[in-house]
C-alpha cells in the first residue's frame, strides 16, 4: 500500500497532513470534489494507523472506505477534532510533513491547532515515491497519450483550421479529448498562431488562423487521474522558408534528446543534448525554457529535464521532451512527446512529428 511506503520514509517525522489533490489521490485513490473551505484531511502518523477527517456530507461516499474516517458536522469545529486526534498520536513539539499545495486558509488554521510542532514540506518525501511509475501507472499514461494522438489526427485530417479563432481550436481540442475517452484536459490547451507562437504559454484569443502561419497546439488529456501532454506545430498553407528551417531544427533537437534517454543518464544530459543542437544552428538564445518535466498525476512533477538537474534517470520515470524556438514578433515552434525510461527511452505519444501543412 502506498501509505505504508510513505510511512517507511517518515522515521524523522510524527505525521504527514495531506489535503485533497494529487498526493491525496496517489495515496488513497480518492478525489473529493467541492471541499472548498471545509477541512478534508488525510493524516498519516509515522507509527500508527492513518485516518481521514472529513465533512459529514461525504459520509455516504466514504462509507466503505478502508481507512478510519472521522466525520464532522457543521455545528462542530473540525480543527478542535484535529487537535484532539494529534494529541492521541504522540508528543508535543514534534515534526510534521504538510502537503505543499494545501490552501493557505486551511494551513493557517492547522498552524493554530499545532502550536509547538515544526512543519516541513511533504513534497521532497512523497515525490520519491511518485517519480518511478508502476506498470499499472504506465498503462494509464499510455491510454492518456493515445487520446491526444487521436485528437491530433482528427484535427489535421478532418478540420479546416484556417479562419478559425485560436480559442475555437482550444475548445475543439477539449471536446475531442472527451470524445476519445478522456476525463477532461490535464491543463487548458495552448493554441498559438503566427507571432503568438513566440509566447510559450500563450492564452488562446480571438486571432484568426491565416495563410502562412505556424500553429502551435499544446494540450493534454486526463485519464483515470493520469496526464498526457503533447505539442505539435503545423503549417497553414504556404509558410516562409525560415519557418520550415526552424521546424526541422526543433525536430532534430527533440530526436537527439530522445536518443540520449536511458537508465542512468542524468536529466541535464537530455536537456543539453537538445540545447546543443539548437545552439549549433545559432538559435540558442531563442530556446527559453527547460527541455521537459515529469508527468503523472500532475502534469508537471519530478523529474525536471533542466540544464542543471544532475539526477540520474531510472526505469519507470516518465517525462516530456519539448524543445522549442521562439522568435519574437514572428513565430514559434515546439514539438513535445511523453517519454518513459525502460532501459532506453520509449515514446508514449506517437503522433507524426513531420511538418504537416494544412
Amino acid at each position: 500500500m502506498r501509505i505504508t511506503k510513505l510511512q517507511g520514509k517518515m522515521e524523522s517525522w510524527d505525521a504527514a497532513l495531506i489535503s485533497p489533490g494529487a498526493n491525496f489521490y496517489y495515496l488513497t485513490g480518492l478525489n473529493p470534489l467541492g471541499t472548498l473551505e471545509r477541512l478534508f484531511l488525510l493524516v498519516v502518523p509515522s507509527s500508527s494507523s492513518p485516518f481521514i477527517i472529513a465533512p459529514k456530507l461525504y459520509e455516504h461516499e466514504l462509507q466503505d472506505f478502508p481507512l478510519e474516517v472521522i466525520f464532522w458536522s457543521d455545528d462542530e469545529n473540525p480543527y478542535l477534532i484535529f487537535r484532539s486526534q494529534m494529541e492521541r498520536i504522540g508528543r508535543e513539539n514534534g515534526r510534521i510533513l504538510v502537503e505543499d499545495q494545501m490552501p493557505a486558509g486551511v494551513l493557517l488554521k492547522l498552524l493554530q491547532a499545532l502550536k509547538g510542532y515544526k512543519l516541513e514540506p511533504l513534497g521532497p518525501i512523497i515525490s520519491e515515491l511518485r517519480v518511478r511509475k508502476s506498470e499499472e501507472e504506465i498503462e494509464l499514461l499510455k491510454n492518456a497519450a493515445e487520446i491526444v494522438d487521436k485528437v491530433f489526427y482528427h484535427i489535421i485530417e478532418k478540420e479546416e483550421l484556417q479562419g478559425m479563432e485560436e480559442r475555437e481550436v482550444a475548445f475543439l481540442i477539449e471536446s475531442l479529448i472527451k470524445k476519445f475517452g478522456g476525463d477532461g484536459v490535464s491543463f487548458p490547451p495552448i493554441v498559438a498562431s503566427g507571432p503568438n507562437g513566440a509566447n510559450p504559454h500563450h492564452t488562446p484569443g480571438d486571432r484568426k488562423i491565416k495563410e502562412g502561419d505556424l500553429l502551435i497546439m499544446d494540450y493534454g488529456a486526463l485519464y483515470k487521474g493520469y496526464c498526457s501532454d503533447i505539442t505539435r506545430t503545423v503549417g497553414i498553407g504556404s509558410i516562409p522558408e525560415e519557418a520550415r528551417k526552424v521546424y526541422e531544427i526543433v525536430k532534430e533537437a527533440q530526436e537527439t534528446a530522445f536518443q540520449r534517454v536511458e537508465d542512468g543518464v542524468r536529466a541535464m544530459d537530455v536537456d543539453l543534448a537538445a540545447r546543443e543542437v539548437i545552439s549549433n544552428y545559432g538559435y540558442g538564445d531563442y530556446f527559453i525554457h527547460r527541455t521537459g518535466h515529469g508527468l503523472g498525476i500532475d502534469v508537471h512533477e519530478e523529474p525536471y529535464i533542466t540544464p542543471t538537474n544532475k539526477r540520474k534517470l531510472e526505469n519507470g520515470m516518465v517525462f516530456t521532451i519539448e524543445p522549442g524556438i521562439y522568435l519574437p514578433g514572428k513565430l514559434g515552434v515546439r514539438i513535445e512527446d511523453d517519454v518513459y525510461v525502460s532501459e532506453k527511452g520509449v515514446r508514449l505519444t506517437q503522433a507524426d512529428r513531420n511538418l504537416k501543412i494544412l
